[in-house]
């Protein structure tokens, strides 16, 4: 019996598969399972792949221009990049989170024979999006990357922050998208993890001071496990997704949060502050920086 896990003879693409987040996690895995990995990132991967693409996720072209250099059959792409928010402009953010998968996913997808799979990496801070599906349809309903970022550049009070908004946004877009890819043999799914100690931890604490909020949010948004999640245990669900184990798996978003998400809605994890209110504060704050 073929071993569905396995990625013995499959070329993958990893963007953001550089440097030790998530993505460098995921090309570490997908060695493991016998993959030929091309990886996008303007930081080195962390083993030797097959190719090594250094682009600019908010440049279009260049994406496109790394994509056409790897060619071939491409058989699953794992979006892993992602900015923090600050430091970084809220556009930027938006762009390197947002536009820059979808823009991955149209083009790898030139490449892709029926079977193919599409994973990318929102965050439980995108799990106001039933909430705000009329707000990102316009965006999500954007012809191209061009059309994104002129929303986005337009539309200055619904992206503040970057972050939040560009995961919400995500989530929003596979669920909507996934249809569209399905008609063309490729799955497309998301997942949104907890916190994770990755290297953007520390951009993530000072970005979270500078709205006003404690750094002890990390924690108590870790309370299902009890912990914070590693890469690897990131990967790993993005790793499932876009094998054959998961063949009839699309439009799906993976909470991959340790539960926490889950007690939250249930009742059996409680917050001491009311998370609609601190983000309505920390808006203000930053529309005020």
């Amino acid at each position: 019996m073929a071993n569905r896990f396995s990625y013995e003879g499959k070329r993958v693409v990893v963007s953001g598969g550089g440097g030790a987040g998530m993505g460098a996690a995921a090309v570490e895995g997908l060695a493991e399972l016998g993959a030929e990995i091309h990886v996008l990132d303007l930081r080195e991967p962390p083993i030797a792949v097959a190719s090594h693409q250094a682009a600019d996720l908010r440049d279009a072209d260049a994406t496109t221009a790394a994509i056409d250099t790897i060619g071939g059959r491409i058989d699953a792409l794992f979006s892993c990049a992602g900015l923090p928010g600050p430091p970084f402009s809220d556009v930027d953010t938006m762009l390197v989170n947002y536009a820059a998968p979808r823009h991955l996913a149209s083009e790898c997808a030139r490449y892709m024979p029926e079977g193919s799979a599409i994973a990318s990496i929102s965050s439980s801070a995108g799990s106001a999006y039933l909430m705000n599906i009329q707000k990102w349809m316009p965006l999500v309903q954007t012809a191209d990357f061009a059309e994104a970022k002129a929303w986005c550049e337009a539309h200055p009070q619904e992206i503040i922050g970057g972050y939040t908004p560009s995961k919400e946004a995500l989530i929003i877009w596979t669920l909507y998208a996934a249809k569209g890819f399905a008609d063309r043999g490729i799955r497309l799914n998301v997942i949104s993890p907890g916190p994770t100690d990755t290297p953007m931890m520390p951009q993530f604490i000072e970005g979270t001071k500078a709205m006003g909020i404690s750094e002890d949010i990390f924690d108590l948004m870790a309370q299902g496990l009890g912990r914070h999640s590693t890469p690897a245990e990131q990967a790993w669900p993005m790793i499932f997704l876009n094998s054959d184990a998961a063949s009839y798996v699309s439009g799906e978003n993976l909470y991959t949060d340790g539960g926490t998400s889950a007690g939250l809605m249930m009742g059996t994890i409680t917050l001491p502050f009311d998370m609609e209110a601190m983000a309505a504060q920390a808006m203000e704050t930053l529309g005020e920086s």
